[in-house]
């Protein structure tokens, strides 16, 4: 592609095709500069209404599956963080919901806005009785995105209208200059061509690019170079993409157990907080003869253990840590806390008190008589082992000290091989230790 075709915005492209074309001949002018400008008017209002509106239906039906999630999961666990995080995302919703209404309050939009309403007071049934009816607020859910899918196709209808208009006018143009003046208007005629097909090729990707990402390939690029306004705006779509893409990873890496964050979110955390570049506390949780528990009392019962301590850790650092900190679920017994440094210690021993007083509601009246039950360990060998502990690994992590989530992976682990050789539960931040 030219070099004036990276550096010129649209408007600038525009300008030149024009003043060529004053140059050459008036008559020429006067129907390039309506048809170009036409162009030019088609082109930004797509980026302006079409696609914005295109991917504010995207938007909508993302917050509208969120709801319903945490609608749904405020019903099972009846946990006011639920309906906070619903809330949340109704706010974001109700936002988009009325950028898109200033775009155009059309029939479909006040469709929309009705369904959502009745949605609206289905869900607040459900959390301020705690069992309102689901499946009513299913069926209105299924309605508001009917009106969301009815209004992106009515959009995308029309933005297909807008392109057949825009190359219907291009090539009148086209054909016109050709007849007026076809031997003075040769270098007219190229400035204006490569203009209008830059903006069209322009067009065509985004639409194939649109296509692309509602299809789910999040790392499709449209390959716009930069410098115009539709090349700032494939680069929106890039970033659109990659977001998703990120929302999509995290919600495949989350347990399918405790649902908490795995270990793509983890490391993420982690590398985030060193680029800070503020001091944090890693707080490494491990349970101690979580195996030959499994073993004595089988799977089911040790992953409703898992579920309940995940509950359990989770409950604590948010009421001690805010909402600023973090919970992953590293796989089987492992957990990750991630809080203030100063809070580190605190949490460790709310973490611990707790854990002392609800494990002991999972072991019979006989094995809590004896303190122990039996089993084999990982080598085949007979022993006994004590009611299950937690162990837990703390580091203060700062940029000047860690480089990447690694090297802290690497110093709790350290910090756990010394905790394990300690009975009961306790926690080990660096090389001070703390016990209960």
């Amino acid at each position: 592609m030219p070099t004036f075709q990276r550096r010129f915005s649209i408007v600038q492209k525009l300008i030149a095709s024009y003043a060529v074309v004053i140059f050459l001949t008036t008559a020429a002018l006067v129907f390039a500069l309506l048809g170009l400008y036409s162009q030019n008017r088609t082109a930004k209002e797509i980026a302006r209404t079409d696609l914005f509106v295109i991917s504010a239906t995207y938007r909508l039906r993302e917050s509208l599956s969120a709801q319903d999630r945490f609608a749904g999961r405020y019903l099972i666990l009846k946990s006011d963080e639920f309906k906070d995080l619903f809330n949340q995302r109704q706010s974001e919703f109700m936002t988009i919901l009325g950028e898109l209404g200033r775009r155009g309050n059309d029939q479909p939009f006040r469709d929309l806005v009705a369904s959502y309403e009745r949605y609206r007071q289905a869900t607040e049934s459900i959390f301020a009785t705690g069992n309102g009816d689901p499946l009513a607020a299913k069926k209105d859910s299924d309605e508001v995105a009917a009106r969301i899918d009815a209004i992106s196709a009515l959009r995308r209808a029309l933005l297909d209208q807008k392109l057949a208009e825009a190359d219907r006018r291009e090539s009148a143009t086209v054909r016109l200059a050709l007849i007026l003046a076809f031997s003075g208007f040769i270098l007219a005629l190229t400035v204006a061509s490569l203009t209008v097909h830059s903006i069209s090729t322009a067009i065509t990707k985004l639409k194939k690019g649109m296509h692309r990402i509602a299809e789910g390939d999040f790392d499709y690029d449209p390959q716009l170079p930069a410098g115009d306004e539709i090349g700032a705006l494939a680069g929106d779509f890039v970033r659109m993409g990659k977001k998703l893409k990120e929302l999509e990873q995290m919600s495949l890496d989350a347990s399918p157990l405790t649902r908490l964050p795995g270990n793509i979110a983890i490391e993420r955390v982690l590398n985030r907080r060193l680029q800070s570049g503020e001091p944090f506390a890693v707080c490494y949780a491990d349970l101690d003869n979580f195996k030959a528990f499994n073993d004595h009392y089988g799977y089911i019962k040790a992953s409703e253990v898992i579920k309940l301590t995940a509950e359990l850790i989770h409950d604590t650092v948010r009421q001690m840590a805010g909402g600023d900190a973090f919970v992953g679920h590293v796989g089987g017994d492992d957990f990750v806390m991630v809080v203030a440094s100063d809070k580190g210690g605190p949490v460790c021993e709310h973490v611990i008190t707790r854990f002392d007083d609800f494990i002991r509601q999972h072991y019979s009246a006989e094995d809590l008589a004896k303190g122990a039950i039996e089993g084999v360990d990982r080598y085949g060998v007979p022993r006994t082992f004590p009611i299950m502990s937690i162990s837990i690994a703390v580091v203060i992590c700062s940029r000047e000290e860690f480089a990447s989530a690694v090297d802290i992976a690497k110093a709790a682990a350290d910090i756990k091989d010394l905790l394990k050789s300690t009975p009961g539960s306790n926690y080990l931040i660096n090389r001070r230790k703390g016990k209960r």
